[in-house]
């Protein structure tokens, strides 16, 4: 049977497609605003002469941001219900996006750049809820794949639009605020449909971040390495002589690995009960692409194919550390876990970009493979420590 009405997580049989379609198609609406969102507004205030380690800080809100509304959005959701909270996540981020065409001071950026990304993150983390809530556990791994496939294309779609659009004028903004506000139809359509919260979880937030070590881990793994990796990959390979346009190529392969990979990881990850092995074994693989970068610097079609299935492994441990999560709580437990999730998300996009520049400036420019390996290396080891403990304990 698929999920009742405002049922009880974890009970479905078949996947719940009304559910899976409104979750989906509304996080994506909004990866394709912040997709177009980030470049916009640095491109902004690139133009205002703001300096870079202001734009820098400014785009450091979003990790705050995050940080911040993950230990709160369980509890909205429980006292208003998973949709109606997201409807109003869906009103403030849309406000918010179009304020900035409006915030002349810069100091204003600093209010909506946190009311922004604090209301995504609350949009992020209920939606993922409801698509572990209305998957089968057989078949979980799959239906995650399909929305991380489906928001990876939203996030591409978004600088093929602001190079469309340009930055001129309140259309760009428009844009944005109008693709944040698409999401609230599916929302409203399915709103009878989500999981309901009738108790309240058991245990504080932060014991939600160590309660499943192995996901939560994971996808701070994963936050590090995609936001370090993404911010300063392109100065890596213009040190290493490629080219601007060879360095943006090269990126595009990741992006393009992130992709293709979703599906099939997900469908591996369904194929085997415990998903701690596959997690380590990714991180492994990522570990091993790191250390060849250096390597590959004199070739760009191998270093663009080491990409390719890098980004893959990159992404896989965020879908794969989602499904696993999934596997492992329901009801409102599940939902804590899952704030607690992009919370270490979260926590990782600020570690990573600033562990990887300093590791640059350190060590010189194979720095940066270097700390991206201790980031994988580190995850590989201490999963690997918990594997062989838990199996020697059982």
């Amino acid at each position: 049977m698929s999920q009742p009405r405002n049922g009880t997580p974890g009970d479905v049989e078949e996947i719940h497609w009304p559910s899976l379609v409104a979750a989906i198609s509304s996080i994506s609406a909004v990866g394709i605003a912040i997709g177009l969102g980030l470049p916009l507004l640095s491109i902004i205030l690139e133009k205002r002469g703001i300096s870079s380690t202001l734009i820098g800080l400014n785009t450091a809100m979003a990790g705050v941001a995050a940080m911040a509304a993950a230990p709160i959005t369980t509890k909205l959701a429980h006292k208003y219900g998973v949709a109606p909270t997201m409807l109003w996540a869906v009103l403030i981020s849309a406000l918010s996006a179009l304020g900035f065409y409006y915030a002349e001071d810069f100091w204003m950026w600093f209010p909506l750049r946190f009311a922004f990304h604090g209301a995504t993150t609350t949009l992020f983390i209920l939606s993922e809820f409801w698509i572990n809530a209305a998957s089968p556990p057989s078949k979980r791994g799959f239906v995650l794949g399909i929305y991380a496939t489906v928001l990876s294309l939203g996030f591409a779609a978004g600088p093929l639009l602001f190079s469309i659009l340009g930055s001129d004028g309140i259309f760009p903004f428009l844009i944005g605020a109008g693709a944040i506000l698409l999401a609230a139809i599916p929302i409203f359509i399915a709103r009878d449909e989500s999981p309901a919260l009738e108790e309240k979880p058991e245990l504080h937030f932060m014991r939600y971040v160590f309660l499943v070590p192995t996901a939560t881990a994971a996808v701070f793994i994963f936050g590090a390495v995609e936001a370090g990796g993404l911010s300063l990959f392109p100065i890596f390979a213009v040190r290493a002589h490629f080219t601007e346009s060879q360095a943006a190529l090269l990126l595009t392969m990741m992006g393009v690995g992130n992709v293709i990979f979703q599906i099939p990881l997900g469908l591996l990850s369904d194929r085997v009960g415990d998903k701690r092995p596959l997690l380590a074994g990714m991180a492994l693989m990522g570990f091993i692409g790191s250390m060849m970068l250096p390597l590959l610097l004199d070739n760009w079609l191998l270093m663009a194919g080491l990409l390719l299935f890098w980004g893959g492994c990159v992404s896989g441990l965020y879908t794969v550390g989602l499904s696993h999560l999934g596997s492992r709580l329901t009801g409102s437990d599940l939902a804590a876990a899952n704030a607690a999730f992009v919370f270490c998300y979260a926590m990782g996009t600020v570690a990573g970009p600033q562990a990887i520049g300093a590791a640059i400036d350190v060590a010189g420019n194979n720095g940066f493979a270097w700390a991206i390996a201790a980031f994988f290396g580190l995850y590989a080891l201490l999963s690997g420590i918990r594997l062989m403990f838990i199996r020697k304990r059982t």
